[in-house]
């Protein structure tokens, strides 16, 4: 009991010091967990023992690592990053793996200890290169974009290298049989559970979430997590792809994003546990003695994945800059090298002298990156100088075209809606300047007489060149949050006084754009909405100056009258629709804690928004604060699907 308090208070206490310095040094918090690790280990300060029941409890942080991974896990996302996925993904991850079961049998050492090793320095941290592509607002940039297929693919490999790990130490027809049957049991496993366990699955948890109990919904959780890992150990698989496949199913329900949080806070405590544990089995000694080989090791594999990510993605069709750009965020270990090279220390496929190098190599590249990272930007731009003298000529020339223009509108994207907007500008005969980034368009569009030049409205150089200190308005014509967000950011610094109108999908950013400083947001989901209500209505007779009237209220009300919905079955599968808010009836009981209570005694301010109530029949009403609620009353709800179900919880039962 004192060694396990001892382990649990060094844990804490590393969680929370760890945390603070690397917020305060902009660092992965996965850092510090294996620095103290290694300080507080049996080679260092020995505070903490290296015990087998140690190194179990931490095996759990690789279970709900796993598991998280499966949530994110989309068939639709990987078949939209396909080329990066199998394309560069794969050959990155399968040459690299290659060149290690071919290196290392000609320095003396297993075939098989090479392919752990070379699928090891394959892998890449997911936690750095997506912290920092979010921090450098990057991930919709075509290096961001080749970043992060590339890491899927690794996370898919991963799955496939524990499976393949704890059979390698065998020789011969043993391990040709021992590979045969995990690959069975593994398709196997995988044909039942994704197969067959969906609808049970979706089913289960709708009857869990029903009883409204969050303890209930948790231990439900921590019950399929752990409940499928555990069927997967017990059929000779490992427990992470248990877990792996626990995420994928649950990722299909609509409660995935309820577990993602909920899952969260033991994901990251027992994930600290396990990189300790990885930190507690680094020899300082070792490392001193030999710390040539630390530096090689270090250098070698980063030079040598760099240039293979620049070769792979050059020869997959980026341009030199987003190559170099996306080798950079590319050359250091990850996370998943030391859980491969735990498992295979643990199988005795290497020995513990090469296992302290790699390790030390690992930390340190891993402690580099952000390093890396951010003084690769300038070694870009100098080893491609025709780069940006290319983006200087084009800067030139949108210049020249704005040169003489006055109080004009710059249209940022000419897709469809940027055409049929500069088409009504002419008819209007108001100027306009519109930025794209696709050359054929820019050029067919050009040769038509249209005023549009080859320019990333994204870039701060290109909306000035564009005239934007002299611009009337810009328009944002492409449904891209992101990317708008930025223009917006840039118009902010320069020009705060300039309207700026934006177009997007539906009503789920609209707050956020109208924060950051768009003068308009147009969703034309609900702009279609209105205009097939205008049609109807004037169909049935209503009176031209009513429907108009209506139109306009509509859209000064932000379009209040149109957000949420009610979802549907058919609407479960859509998991981005999930998130949003929607439409949710609550009748009212004669035990109904609502009944009885006015809206103002409910405290539902802030939670949701009860958009009507139905009485008796009746049209549906407004409540006001005073509203006092009856038996029998259908409450309509707007709100998320979590915050839906607070709410419900309070009208029910209190």
């Amino acid at each position: 009991m004192p060694q396990t308090l001892q382990l649990i208070l060094v844990l804490l206490a590393a969680s929370v010091v760890v945390v603070v310095v690397c917020r305060l040094v902009r660092l992965p918090p996965i850092l510090g967990y294996l620095i103290v690790g290694a300080a507080v280990g049996p080679h260092a300060l020995a505070a903490v023992p290296d015990t087998a029941s140690t190194r179990h409890l931490a095996e759990f942080g690789i279970v709900f690592l796993m598991f998280s991974i499966g949530l994110e896990f989309s068939l639709a996302q990987v078949r939209a990053m396909r080329r990066a996925v199998f394309g560069l993904g794969l050959a990155q991850v399968g040459i690299t793996t290659a060149a290690g079961a071919l290196a290392l049998p000609l320095l003396g050492f297993s075939w098989q200890a090479g392919l752990v090793l070379g699928g090891a320095l394959a892998m890449s941290s997911t936690a750095i290169v997506s912290k920092m592509l979010a921090e450098r607002t990057e991930l919709g940039t075509p290096h961001g974009r080749d970043a992060m297929g590339i890491l899927l693919f690794q996370d898919l490999a991963v799955v496939a290298f524990l499976i393949v790990i704890p059979s390698l130490n065998r020789t011969g027809a043993e391990l040709a049989t021992a590979l045969a049957l995990a690959a069975v049991k593994a398709l196997i496993v995988l044909m039942l559970i994704l197969g067959l366990g969906q609808k049970p699955m979706r089913a289960w948890f709708q009857l869990v979430a029903r009883q409204r109990s969050s303890e209930l919904f948790m231990l439900n959780l921590l019950l399929v997590t752990l409940g499928l890992a555990w069927l997967t150990e017990i059929a000779g698989l490992s427990l992470a792809l248990g877990a792996f496949l626990a995420g994928m199913l649950i990722a299909e329900t609509e409660f995935r994003y309820q577990v993602e949080e909920d899952i969260k806070p033991f994901r990251d405590v027992l994930l600290g546990l396990f990189f300790v544990t990885v930190g507690m089995s680094l020899d300082f000694s070792v490392v001193a003695h030999r710390w040539p080989q630390v530096l090689l090791l270090l250098v070698g594999p980063v030079l040598a994945k760099l240039v293979l990510v620049v070769v792979l993605a050059r020869g997959f069709g980026a341009p030199l800059p987003t190559a170099l750009r996306t080798g950079f965020y590319l050359a250091q270990a990850g996370e998943f090298a030391l859980v491969m090279l735990t498992l295979s220390l643990q199988g005795t496929l290497i020995g513990r002298d090469l296992a302290q190098v790699v390790l030390a190599a690992m930390v340190l590249s891993m402690l580099l990156a952000p390093l890396l990272i951010e003084f690769g930007e300038p070694i870009v731009r100098r080893l491609t100088a025709n780069d940006w003298l290319s983006r200087a000529a084009q800067l030139t020339q949108i210049a020249a075209r704005t040169m003489a223009r006055q109080d004009h509108v710059i249209i940022c994207g000419f897709g469809r809606s940027g055409q049929n907007l500069a088409r009504l500008l002419e008819r209007e005969e108001i100027p306009y300047v519109a930025l794209d980034a696709d050359p054929q368009r820019v050029r067919e569009a050009a040769a038509d007489g249209s005023s549009v030049v080859y320019g990333d409205a994204s870039r701060r150089e290109a909306l000035t060149a564009a005239g934007l200190a002299k611009a009337r308005a810009v328009a944002i014509t492409f449904a891209a949050t992101p990317i708008a967000l930025r223009i917006l950011h840039h118009v902010q610094q320069s020009r705060p006084d300039l309207p700026v109108i934006v177009r997007t999908v539906d009503d789920s950013d609209i707050d956020k754009l109208m924060a950051a400083g768009a003068t308009e947001v147009v969703p034309e989901v609900l702009e279609g909405s209105l205009m097939l209500a205008t049609h109807s209505l004037l169909v049935l007779g209503v009176p031209l100056n009513r429907v108009l009237k209506r139109i306009r209220t509509i859209r000064e009300e932000r379009y209040s009258l149109f957000r949420g919905f009610f979802h549907g079955a058919t609407d479960a599968a859509d998991a981005a629709e999930n998130l949003q808010p929607r439409l949710h009836t609550v009748v009212l009981s004669e035990r109904a804690f609502a009944a009885g209570r006015t809206l103002r005694e409910l405290d539902l301010a802030g939670l949701v928004e009860i958009t009507g109530v139905r009485r008796r029949g009746a049209r549906s009403a407004q409540p006001d604060l005073d509203w006092c609620f009856e038996a029998g009353d259908a409450v309509v709800l707007l709100g998320r699907p979590e915050d839906l179900a607070v709410a419900e919880g309070r009208l029910l039962g209190g």
